[in-house]
């Protein structure tokens, strides 16, 4: 089949990539002239492990196309994918659709011949009725359908869950539109997995839903940390204990610093705005919102804590500055706010990740960015662990106690055991483990 895939952001280009690979024909079609002369290079914008392999292989099979252009690709499309940012609007947290709208436009401008249009992007409820009418005035001859069809892809592990997902959301009521959609995931077929075809408009709030699910997972295992740190506990071994229960799972209840990244923060904004314009409480979601805001910030009093309560003059060394590891993705990262929080105690920030400093420099300032989490910790008075890379789970901590000044570790993603740490001299710390 031939695919138009309009943005090459995150979604655009791992589900662009990932159709091609399935043996469609893919084009993936951006107005930012620079990015798109990138790829044609084999530059690959984001950071996603497996990506760049994956663009090049089927740009050599000639499968995969990357223009500025729109006017062809979306001529020849069986289907259109609209995967446009939807970033929160500044002001009131709703989703800003305009650059979604846009895509409508020109979209309805090029169809021709039965077309199938699909909403990639984060959208709220009723977007897709939106998008349907703005083709209808654009080009009333149109013959097309919309359809909802949410990505639900980890950021790290994109590709993999795009070609062994859990489950597949589409949203019509178009017969036609459910054979198209289905042929073009026909690989997935042999993995058997389930393929559910719903509304659009539940496929819509499905993704949301989702997410704010898994943000309330998050957060309810952080509040428990706290209450652990409390009365004596130890959180790991409290999420095993209720994860191990198949009723609750026990992914996304690891203890940390907070979500952060391109899609809990404003997707579960974006659910709590639909929610009040309908005017149905969501307390649980907007519960989440505020305790995750304020653990952030948590987080850096808890290292002010254990320097003392004074961080003033003090050298600290952060390892990790990415929301999550193997990514490069900054946005809504827990490292901005800790950073901010310890600058205005008078702290001096070290810092390195081994893939987001690039990003990191355009949120953060002042801090000192290193070579690597040897560099960082040069002079360092306290080590704080804030993502949890492969590399900082087995740092030579000989090395590391002749580089600091002192042997002080705040570790808030608990990858290291504390009698461990203890043992080999350190003054250690994590996140609601008392032992």
């Amino acid at each position: 089949m031939r695919v138009a895939m309009i943005g090459t952001g995150y979604v655009g280009l791992v589900s662009g990539t990932c159709f091609a690979d399935f043996g469609h024909v893919v084009t993936c079609i951006d107005k930012d002239a620079s990015k798109i002369d990138a790829l044609n290079n084999g530059q690959i914008p984001i950071y996603e492990p497996g990506l760049q392999e994956l663009v090049a292989k089927n740009v050599a099979e000639e499968r995969l196309f990357f223009t500025t252009a729109p006017e062809e690709a979306i001529r020849k499309a069986d289907a259109v994918f609209i995967a446009v940012g939807t970033p929160t609007r500044r002001g009131d947290g709703h989703a800003d659709l305009s650059y979604v709208y846009a895509a409508a436009e020109e979209i309805a401008r090029l169809i021709e011949g039965f077309t199938v249009i699909v909403t990639k992007s984060t959208v709220p409820v009723g977007t897709g009725d939106e998008v349907e009418a703005i083709i209808r005035k654009t080009n009333p001859d149109a013959e097309f359908a919309v359809v909802s069809n949410p990505e639900f892809l980890r950021e790290g592990a994109a590709i993999s869950d795009f070609k062994r997902p859990d489950r597949v959301v589409v949203g019509t009521d178009d017969e036609r539109a459910v054979e198209v959609m289905r042929e073009l995931y026909r690989p997935l077929y042999l993995n058997e997995t389930p393929i559910i075809v719903t509304r659009r408009r539940t496929s819509e709030l499905t993704k949301y839903a989702a997410n704010a699910f898994l943000a309330v997972k998050i957060t309810f295992i952080n509040e428990i940390a706290d209450l652990c740190e409390k009365v004596g506990a130890n959180v790991q071994e409290v999420s095993r204990g209720i994860g191990l229960d198949n009723r609750i799972g026990g992914k996304f209840l690891h203890a940390g610093p907070g979500y952060g990244g391109s899609c809990f923060p404003k997707d579960t904004l974006a659910l709590s705005r639909i929610a009040a314009d309908a005017q149905s409480d969501l307390k649980i979601v907007d519960s989440v919102i505020e305790v995750n805001a304020a653990r952030k910030k948590k987080m850096a009093d808890k290292v002010i804590e254990f320097m003392g309560g004074d961080v003033s003059g003090k050298t600290i060394a952060l390892l990790g500055l990415a929301f999550k590891p193997n990514t490069d993705d900054m946005r809504e990262a827990p490292s901005i706010d800790i950073v901010e929080k310890l600058q205005a105690a008078g702290a001096k920030i070290r810092a390195y990740d081994p893939a987001s400093m690039e990003e990191a420099e355009k949120v953060m300032s002042g801090v000192m960015f290193c070579d690597g989490p040897y560099h960082a910790i040069e002079n360092a008075d306290v080590v704080v662990i804030v993502t949890e890379w492969d590399q900082f789970r087995a740092l030579d901590l000989d090395r590391v106690k002749t580089l600091v000044s002192a042997p002080k570790v705040v570790d808030l993603r608990n990858i290291y055991k504390p009698d461990y740490m203890e043992a080999r001299g350190f003054e250690y710390t994590s996140v609601g483990r008392s032992y």
